[in-house]
């Protein structure tokens, strides 16, 4: 009873307006006796406006109702809509500020929503949420505030709404991408087609021969046997493998835009899984940090773009240096077949990438090995800023330093026969599938 008519009960701005000039007015009166009977006149109104005000909000009518409308999982790095429907279950015209309790990974202790609605109305107000990190987000209650026309007191409603979602690997881009499963490049402005050097050599039927087949390709025994002449009909090259490698050191940890590297790698990984799976490939999934992590065997089945997105949810950084070592062995004894292998990682310096040349060279003799590394934009921002002191000439000159390393890894990894791409964190998805459908249109694999 206490806290249903008087633990909810809170004043507004208005009312303590309102109180603190009648207080004025019976400081003036104080000087001016004259003043005092309508002083005390507006005091007793204001009283019985209160009065009237508190009867209207807790005795008359129940109180609002609100309900959250939100999907199962979010995608990370991606805006999300939550919609919120309050609907107005009392006799008279309401204004309202609404709390939605927020997971704690957003920090924000300022989210407030101002609707007013007349009696009986049911309205869907919609914000947009951007998650930056995976794992599981726990919302709270929906607390909504009423006022009345009369706006001096307020009456808190908690409605029970907690839920927990879970923040998967940023499924939104699937969508985002369709056209690119397509033999298509995709760059800002739109799709180039990527013409295809050569045929493919998988063999699909035997047929009769018609006026404009290639003769190359004619089956010489068939055509004996038949008496006629029959050509070799071949398809697009199907069920290739590709493999996509994650790195979790302690360099996959930088943030970026509010994201950090792996979860860069993670999104891109899980795009580029669905492109290959349309493009009739087989994909599979390796990460490894100093210990070896996930490793799913390449497959083209329906449900490999879920298990790779169940995957991908789980996996974090760790801050120890990555064993490349250990990855070149599980390589060896995990994958038989010629494959082309995307590693998501990144080198900082020059002599970072030589402690581990050995090993990449060593993976790169028996696959196509595609090593896709980001460039520092932040250093890129600093080497093109002016300098006006010599402290800004001295870190001007080591940002460019920085940035021309990077540029000598891409040329060290060339020299020894190793594809690369060097990115930028929010070109990774688009040149990491462009860089795939030129393999695949030039049939490298």
């Amino acid at each position: 009873m206490i806290r249903q008519y008087i633990g909810n009960l809170f004043f507004s701005t208005r009312f303590y307006i309102a109180v603190g000039l009648c207080i004025v007015l019976f400081v003036f009166s104080f000087f001016f006796p004259i003043l005092f009977s309508l002083v005390v006149t507006i005091w007793y109104v204001l009283l019985a406006l209160i009065i009237i005000d508190y009867v209207f909000l807790f005795l008359l009518s129940k109180g609002p109702s609100a309900k959250r409308m939100i999907a199962d999982r979010l995608s990370n790095g991606e805006e999300n809509k939550v919609v919120l429907q309050i609907t107005n279950n009392m006799r008279f015209d309401i204004m309202t500020e609404i709390i939605d309790e927020l997971p704690v990974q957003f920090q924000k202790r300022d989210f407030v929503l101002k609707q007013s609605l007349s009696s009986g109305q049911q309205k869907n107000i919609i914000y947009t949420i951007r998650p930056t990190e995976r794992g599981e987000y726990h919302f709270g209650n929906i607390i909504i505030y009423v006022r009345s026309l009369l706006g001096l007191l307020m009456r808190r409603h908690d409605i029970g709404a907690a839920i927990t979602v879970q923040v998967y690997p940023s499924f939104l881009q699937l969508r985002k991408h369709e056209l690119i499963s397509q033999t298509t490049i995709q760059s800002e402005h739109g799709n180039k087609r990527m013409r295809k050097i050569g045929h493919s050599m998988e063999f699909e039927q035997i047929k009769d021969y018609v006026r404009g087949d290639d003769v190359r390709t004619v089956n010489w025994k068939a055509t004996a046997r038949k008496g006629a002449l029959m050509v070799n009909n071949y398809t697009d090259e199907k069920s290739q493998q590709v493999y996509c490698i994650i790195d979790k050191g302690r360099l996959m940890k930088m943030p970026f835009g509010e994201l950090s590297l792996l979860d860069y790698a993670i999104n891109s990984t899980l795009v580029l899984s669905n492109v290959c799976l349309q493009k009739q490939d087989k994909v599979g999934l390796i990460s490894f940090a100093n210990k070896m992590g996930t490793v799913l065997a390449a497959d083209r089945k329906p449900v490999q773009l879920s298990h790779i997105s169940e995957l991908l949810y789980k996996e974090e950084t760790g801050f120890l240096e990555s064993d490349y070592e250990l990855l070149y062995m599980q390589i060896r004894s995990r994958i038989k077949q010629r494959s082309l292998l995307v590693l998501f990682t990144n080198f900082e310096s020059l002599s970072g990438l030589k402690r581990q040349l050995g090993y990449l060279r060593s993976i790169a003799k028996h696959h196509l090995l595609l090593v896709v590394f980001f460039e520092n934009t932040e250093l890129k921002a600093l080497s093109s800023a002016g300098a006006e002191d010599i402290e800004q000439v001295y870190i001007k000159t080591i940002a460019e330093k920085f940035a021309f390393e990077k540029r000598l890894i891409v040329k060290e990894l060339l020299k020894h026969g190793i594809l690369s791409i060097l990115t930028t964190p929010e070109s990774l998805t688009i040149n990491a599938i462009n860089k795939y459908l030129e393999l695949k249109a030039r049939q490298a694999v």
